[in-house]
């Protein structure tokens, strides 16, 4: 989903000021109506008034483009008023996503790459930074601790002993990194995450106390990952933890010790997934997913909502509702019944 306070922000920090023609230029579109109107905010289509950009991709928001009274309207290249429309429109091929290119446009033009140490920050002479490199005050970087190009590290985050960071990576404030982890490119870790805190290990002994395992591995984030804000990752007890490329894990998700999740797979707030589980690539975990340890989760694979997984999914492409999780249409059937009884 597309954040639209995010734009209007993205637009609004930026001082950026948009006319028709040039959205069109950046976005791959065309014009109809003055290629010089102009805007520097953003409403919904409901909302807009003059100066403002809108859009329209959502069939049931029609009857709003023809009392709309934006400056520009971005709309899908086949839209064809059925009226009269005020703004100037930008025809493209998918509203939509133009709406979330013009954000990441918005938001590269406003980026400011330089070299800075914050106040009281600290690094050694073994630390190795790269061009460009954003420290921000009361920030740690460790002994032989690697930096990429054009990171940003802000305030009071942690980056231990040996770990190394990719380029274009932004780690946001409150952050700890443990020391030997190793992230990817374009990485993006809001506030509080943890990245290689210990697995939860720990052996029973023959009185009754437990004896910690201690866990000497670590954890590797691949490339344009974006970690929520409080999300712990826990390093392995002696290979890795793996985040494929491009996955997403929203806030307060725990990923414990050995986990492998596949490449541009996707997690929603509050999931935990327990140790040495092995998610496959473009997999949804909709909010509170909760899934056991040692199970095999198959690519393509959709659980809805507080989902609770404790069994392996082989098949692909499946998706799984309910706890313990089964396929979707075995569990409306299964609802329809449980509704029966409580009316009963």
């Amino acid at each position: 989903m597309i954040n639209f306070v995010k734009v209007f922000k993205a637009l609004k920090v930026a001082r950026i000021e948009f006319t028709a023609k040039q959205l069109a230029q950046v976005l791959g579109g065309t014009v109809e109506g003055d290629p010089q109107a102009k805007v520097t905010s953003f409403a919904k289509i409901e909302h807009g008034k003059s100066g403002q950009l809108c859009f329209y991709a959502n069939p049931k928001y029609e009857r709003y483009v023809y009392s709309c009274k934006a400056s520009i309207l971005l709309v899908n290249k086949d839209f064809q008023p059925k009226e009269p429309v005020s703004p100037t429109l930008v025809k493209v091929e998918d509203a939509y996503k133009s709406l979330a290119d013009l954000l990441k446009y918005a938001a590269t033009q406003k980026r400011t790459d330089r070299r800075h140490r914050g106040f009281r920050s600290s690094w050694f002479l073994t630390s190795k930074f790269g061009k460009k490199v954003y420290l921000g005050s009361h920030s740690y970087v460790g002994h032989h601790a690697r930096i990429g190009d054009y990171t940003k590290i802000y305030e009071n985050v942690y980056v231990g002993d040996n770990t190394v960071v990719g380029r274009h990576c932004i780690i946001y404030p409150g952050v700890v990194i443990y020391p030997g982890m190793v992230i990817g490119d374009n990485v993006i870790i809001h506030a509080n995450a943890v990245i290689g805190s210990d697995g939860f290990g720990n052996a029973p002994l023959p009185d009754g106390t437990w004896e910690k395992i201690e866990h000497i591995g670590n954890v590797i984030i691949g490339d344009n990952v974006e970690i929520g804000a409080g999300t712990t990752i826990d390093r392995s007890e002696m290979e890795s933890t793996i985040i494929g490329n491009g996955v997403k894990i929203d806030n307060l998700c725990q990923i414990a010790h050995n986990v492998q999740i596949g490449d541009n797979t996707v997690m929603a707030a509050q999931c935990g997934i327990a140790g040495s589980t092995k998610i496959g690539k473009n997999c949804i975990l909709a909010g509170q997913v909760g899934i056991a340890g040692h199970l095999e989760i198959a690519d393509n694979t959709t659980f809805g909502a507080q989902a609770g997984v404790i069994g392996s999914v082989r098949e692909p492409g499946q998706t799984l509702l309910g706890s313990p999780a089964i396929n979707f249409k075995n569990y409306m059937r299964s609802y329809a019944v449980f509704r029966r009884q409580g009316k009963e």
